[in-house]
């Protein structure tokens, strides 16, 4: 059994969500494990991850909608606004999504479906630089 641990650095340009699929798909070919568990964890109270499909742009608009209805930036909602309007919406999002995600290896390839990828979702407007810890454990 191995085990392989590294952090990928994200620039964001604000909200949104940049599709990571690649540099994590990189990460595991690297690493040369033919079977085994992909966990990745971002490191952000105002960002998650998530699966989804990356085939058509309309399901990240429809998305972005979704989460703006959701949790809408209004000040007189929230108590918590240290960093702006839009940090306790952002938190609020975080929460709805998740942090955490586990993908299984096999073949030494993610066990992604067809239209499915790897997404970073920033819910903050001011570009951040997001890092997600990515560990792979198998043989």
């Amino acid at each position: 059994m191995r085990q392989a641990l590294r952090q990928l650095d994200v620039e964001t340009k604000g909200k949104g969500l940049i599709e990571i699929t690649r540099e994590i798909a990189a990460f595991v070919k690297v690493e040369r494990i033919e079977t085994g568990l992909l966990t990745l964890f971002c490191r952000h109270t105002s960002a998650s991850l998530l699966i989804q499909e990356n085939a058509d742009p309309d399901v990240q608009t429809d998305l972005l909608a979704f989460f703006e209805r959701a949790a809408p930036e209004q000040s007189a909602l929230y108590i918590h606004d240290a960093e702006g309007q839009d940090d306790m919406p952002a938190h609020i999002r975080a929460a709805l999504t998740q942090t955490q995600l586990s993908v299984p290896v096999a073949g030494g390839a993610m066990t992604l479906g067809t239209w499915q990828g790897v997404y970073l979702f920033e819910h903050r407007r001011a570009p951040h630089r997001r890092r997600v810890a990515m560990h792979l454990i198998g043989e």
